[in-house]
């Protein structure tokens, strides 16, 4: 957080640049600002001062723009700040099918009149909010929060219904749908399914509508060994850009989850065709089990318990560590449940320094190898 005298120089920049409609030079700017015009300083000191205010002000998004003009002496620069790049349009919904809308509150003395008004339709709303759900549904601590922040901005103005009144944001399914292969196949990519087309698609929906057993080659990536598994198909649901399967591996007697674009040489059980091979569990709900999942605990290997160290206090790894529970007497460390360890490792690593895994040792040492090689490519950290 900047202390408190260049937040006061940060206000009373955009403060001088807002009131002018025209370029105005820094000896202008200075006129209204008392840390520039302190005659105590040196001005070699004062610019780079403002050097400094402009390219941190830049870096949060107010867009100071430096315009290259010819005065008397020559060739000299300005700044501006476009008001309508800076301020936000006035939000309001319309009105539609007897639906009362909303209109902005009118500025007051004070208030930017000339500012533009947005309206956005009721459905708009709904894609708006289950966008948001999507990217807090991909288990990216900074994205996830980055959009939350975005939905409290927006709720402020805007009635945004909650996720579970619009589109779902991972779609998600335990009964078959029709058409669903067209629907789904235009709608949500996946690259690694092009090898199968859309043939998966339609066989694990036959397997769902019916209740049939599915088998089929499936390669782990933690062990890169391909192996036939035989699953009861519970559902679909797509996640940090794949499909997944979940279902109860019949040999291990385990719920697990299984990527579609690892699957070759998938087969329903032909036996018995009218007749349902299992039921799904009364309490599985396929909506819950695909939004509580992380990255790094999909997969069909075996679960695993880690332990990890949070020693920073940035926010990114404050919420990481909520994703954990409490290990007793250690506030500081957290235990996680996962079943792709390089997956696990990676996100961690990326905490630059600030998640350092305790255990289990092979967690250790993967998240070491993957710091060495990281380090090999971009050099020292700074």
């Amino acid at each position: 957080m900047p202390r408190e005298p260049k937040l006061q120089r940060w206000t009373d920049l955009i403060a001088a640049l807002l009131r002018r409609h025209y370029v105005a030079t820094f000896e202008e700017l200075a006129r209204d600002i008392p840390a520039y015009s302190d005659t105590s300083k040196k001005h070699d000191a004062v610019m780079r001062m403002f050097e400094r205010d402009k390219d941190e002000l830049r870096s949060f998004g107010i867009a100071i723009e430096t315009v290259l003009f010819q005065d008397d002496d020559g060739e000299a620069s300005g700044y501006k700040l476009d008001r309508k790049g800076f301020y936000m349009p006035y939000l309001s919904l319309a009105a539609r099918e007897g639906r009362q809308g909303s209109q902005p509150m009118k500025p007051d003395k004070y208030g930017y009149r000339a500012l533009a008004s947005l309206v956005f339709e009721p459905d708009e709303l709904v894609i708006i909010s289950a966008a948001a759900q999507r990217v807090r549904s991909l288990g990216e601590t900074i994205l996830a929060e980055e959009a939350q922040s975005a939905i409290r901005k927006l709720s402020f103005d805007l009635p945004i219904p909650p996720p579970d009144e619009g589109a779902e944001p991972v779609v998600a399914m335990s009964r078959a749908m029709p058409s669903m292969s067209g629907m789904l196949a235009e709608r949500w990519v996946d690259p690694g399914l092009s090898h199968q087309g859309e043939d998966v698609f339609e066989l694990i929906n036959d397997a769902l509508e019916r209740r049939k057993l599915v088998d089929f080659d499936y390669h782990t990536m933690s062990t890169d060994r391909n192996a036939r598994r035989t699953v009861e198909a519970y559902g679909l649901f797509f996640l940090s850009s794949h499909w997944y399967l979940a279902g109860r591996d019949v040999d291990k007697a385990e719920l697990r989850n299984f990527r579609l674009s690892r699957m070759r040489n998938l087969n329903v059980n032909s036996s018995r065709a009218q007749s349902a091979d299992y039921e799904i569990p009364p309490g599985f709900n396929l909506r819950q089990h695909a939004k509580a999942k992380q990255s790094w605990e999909l997969g069909d290997g075996d679960q695993n318990e880690a332990v990890v160290n949070f020693r920073g206090g940035t926010g990114a790894s404050k919420a990481a560590a909520r994703l954990g529970t409490n290990v007793e007497g250690s506030p500081d460390q957290r235990k996680f449940r996962f079943r792709r360890l390089d997956s696990f490792a990676r996100w961690l690593l990326s905490f630059g320094g600030e998640a350092i895994p305790v255990s289990p040792e092979q967690l250790v040492t993967e998240f070491e190898r993957q710091r060495r090689e990281t380090h090999a490519v971009y050099g020292e950290s700074r």
